[in-house]
């Protein structure tokens, strides 16, 4: 009997083993996943990295600022003082994308010939290279050239695949605007100079730094591979605005005339520094200022620091002036008929005063002669007889007549006076006679300065002015009229007075050498002793302080030379003569200062001049080297040279500044090369040579073409 079959049944699956096989796939497959990305991500990184870098920074973009190009500084005779150009950084984009390949081929031999010709640095060869190697490694912002002008701009513009532009030619041209100042050291200090970035601001250029500076721009650009940035298009560009221009009261001839005498002076008496300022009585106007210190590692003077406004010194006899005004004032001198200076000494406790030579032959001297002969003992003896009861009212005094005030110029660093209170720091017996004769205080050449040109000005004190308007494409939109400081610094009588007693200097005083019969000068000189370590030693300061002409001020100027060593150091052998020389020059282009001009005038002021000077007066008021008028006709002549005048022969331009030997020179169709500063000596081609144009004259300048 056959047996039923049985079903044999296998244990049955749970539920939970069924899930946990499911999590097993899932784990596997997404590990499995991972160590992909892992793997993917150690291969980019090893193998693709530097790739794949490269393609992200190329599709960065940013905006960029763009610097506007600085306004200029002129002359108040037009001339450049100080200039932004623009120079350009040439780079090349050869992408495939914008150049066509065919383009490319045929044009950039002539390329490469065109750049060796324009730039003269690497034969076209190289050039040929540079090109072809960007093509190939897709470099698509090589550099071709730097500080390219815009002349060159312009021919690179005109060149094989250049002429297409930037979007189909790759020529990128990226403006820097570079400072440049054509005169070089002429009023360095004082037209200064800004940076921003690091906060300094100096001079005329650091005080208007907001007007010259513009408005920047903004500009899309591209990181490339190599990190540099391509400029691109956008809608949201925007071009930089240009800086306003200021111009200055500064004249450009005078300034030369001032700086040129008074680095003939450092040099011939070998001082250390020094300074000259040539002001407007009336309004105020600068109109030169020159300040030249030796560098010692060239000895060559140069334009270091402002010493006009940034530099206070002990001036000497030169501050007597408003030692004796504030006498004046105060009816001391109504008093004082006559004052017994003696053998020339005088003690004050353990201050011994004494005069260079003795005033007068009975030892009693007038306040007039006093000041005249610039007698130490006398003028301490006025002060400190009236005073020493109340020295206060004497610093009152000169408070009053706002020699403490600030000038409030703009010029960065301007130093404050210091003259120092009875019962101050230092103040002892001897403080009144010192400060009399101007020791024991400090003020700036420029503040001194003011001071004496108020007094020039009957009395009215106004504000030293450097800027006279602000233009913007050409059109005044600001302009700078003359301020006052005071409408008076004292009493009309003090001041006819003080003037009295500064001609009275020059006709028969200590500065009578510089005495002229064909214009008044007035003015006082000051000789200083230097402290040099918390003592006095043998050194000094020389000073001129004046104004001309006296009968009618137009002008008033300071000339402070510090420390002569070369055997002269009195204001009346140092500073005065140079003060004279500026004057005679000053008064001969002025002729609304003096009723008439004749050739007789000018040749007698001719022989007073030394022959460096003589160019100046060439140029700006029409004279032939023997001092001789030119007639109009002549004069137009040499200001149109290259019109009227053909040379068939080198001219001689020994004696002549730089300035003007180039101009004649190359008005001629030469090139020339300045070697060293100062007046031609001489010249390459001698005169009287036959030339051809585009020949080089080497001309060789020094200062050391006369002696004083």
């Amino acid at each position: 009997m056959n047996k039923p079959k049985q079903n044999v049944q296998t244990p049955a699956m749970g539920p939970g083993r069924e899930v946990m096989q499911r999590v097993y796939v899932v784990f596997v497959f997404i590990f499995a996943f991972a160590m992909a990305i892992i793997a993917r991500a150690v291969y980019i990184q090893i193998f693709k990295g530097n790739e794949l870098k490269n393609i992200a920074l190329e599709r960065e973009f940013e905006f960029f600022d763009t610097e506007a190009v600085r306004g200029n500084i002129y002359s108040s005779d037009g001339n450049l003082l100080a200039t932004s150009i623009p120079v350009y950084e040439i780079r090349f984009d050869a992408d495939p994308k914008l150049i066509d390949q065919k383009v490319f081929d045929d044009s950039v031999v002539y390329l490469a010939k065109g750049l060796s010709k324009i730039f003269g640095d690497k034969s076209y060869t190289e050039y040929q290279q540079l090109l072809v190697n960007s093509r190939i490694n897709t470099k698509h912002f090589i550099k071709i050239q730097s500080n390219v002008t815009y002349d060159k701009l312009r021919l690179l513009r005109k060149l094989p695949i250049f002429c297409r532009g930037q979007f189909k030619g790759g020529l990128i041209a990226l403006m820097k605007p570079k400072r440049v100042y054509p005169y070089d050291d002429l009023a360095r200090r004082t037209i200064g100079f800004s940076r921003p970035s690091d906060s300094i601001f100096v001079g005329l250029e650091g005080y208007y730094n907001s007007y010259l500076e513009g408005k920047k721009g903004n500009e899309l650009r591209q990181r490339m591979a190599n990190a540099a940035w391509k400029p691109v298009y956008s809608e949201l560009n925007y071009e930089p605005q240009d800086g306003k221009d200021i111009v200055t009261t500064i004249d450009s001839y005078l300034q030369d005339v001032a700086e040129s005498t008074l680095q003939k002076h450092l040099i011939y008496h070998k001082a250390d520094q020094g300074t000259v300022v040539l002001m407007e009585v009336n309004t105020g106007e600068i109109k030169a200022i020159a300040n030249l210190q030796l560098d010692k590692k060239d000895g060559k003077y140069k334009e270091i620091y402002n010493m006009a406004v940034g530099w206070a010194f002990e001036p000497g006899s030169t501050f007597k002036l408003p030692s004796m005004m504030v006498a004046m004032e105060d009816g001391v001198m109504d008093r004082t008929k006559q004052v017994y200076t003696g053998n020339g000494s005088i003690k004050y406790g353990f201050l011994n005063i004494t005069d260079v030579h003795q005033i007068g032959t009975s030892g009693w001297s007038t306040p007039l002669e006093i000041f005249a002969e610039s007698s130490n003992v006398g003028v301490s003896k006025i002060i400190y007889d009236n005073y020493k009861s109340d020295p206060k009212s004497f610093i009152n005094g000169l408070i009053e007549m706002h020699l403490t005030d600030s000038l409030g110029i703009d010029i960065p660093g301007e130093v404050h006076p210091e003259i120092g209170e009875p019962g101050g720091p230092g103040w002892s017996i001897g403080s009144l006679p010192s400060k009399s004769i101007g020791y024991e205080l400090t003020i700036t050449p420029l503040h001194l300065l003011t001071f004496y040109n108020a007094v020039a000005n009957d009395g009215v004190m106004v504000r030293p002015k450097f800027v006279k308007e602000i233009r913007e494409a050409g059109k005044t939109i600001q302009k700078f009229e003359t301020e006052s400081i005071a409408s008076s610094i004292c009493s009309n009588k003090t001041i006819a007075l003080a003037q009295q007693y500064l001609e009275a200097v020059v006709e028969h005083g200590t500065a009578h050498e510089i005495w002229d019969s064909a214009y008044k000068i007035a003015g006082k000189t000051g000789t200083a002793r230097i402290v040099e370590n918390g003592d006095y030693v043998s050194k000094y300061n020389a000073s001129f302080i004046g104004y001309f002409p006296a009968d009618k001020p137009k002008y008033s100027c300071i000339v402070v030379i510090n420390k002569p060593n070369g055997g002269q150091y009195y204001a009346s052998k140092v500073a005065a003569p140079a003060f004279k020389e500026i004057a005679n020059v000053v008064y001969a282009m002025e002729l609304d200062i003096h009723p008439q001009q004749n050739s007789a005038f000018v040749n007698n002021l001719q022989a007073s001049l030394p022959l460096l000077l003589k160019d100046t007066l060439l140029v700006k008021f029409g004279l032939n080297p023997d001092g001789v008028l030119l007639s109009n006709v002549i004069y137009s002549q040499i200001q149109t040279i290259n019109d009227s005048i053909v040379l068939p022969k080198i001219p001689d331009v020994t004696g002549l500044g730089a300035r003007n030997a180039v101009f004649l020179l190359e008005s001629l169709g030469l090139k020339t090369e300045i070697i060293g500063r100062g007046y031609v000596v001489d010249q390459s081609i001698k005169a009287g040579t036959t030339y051809r144009a585009g020949e080089q004259v080497k001309l060789t300048l020094d200062f050391n073409t006369t002696t004083l």
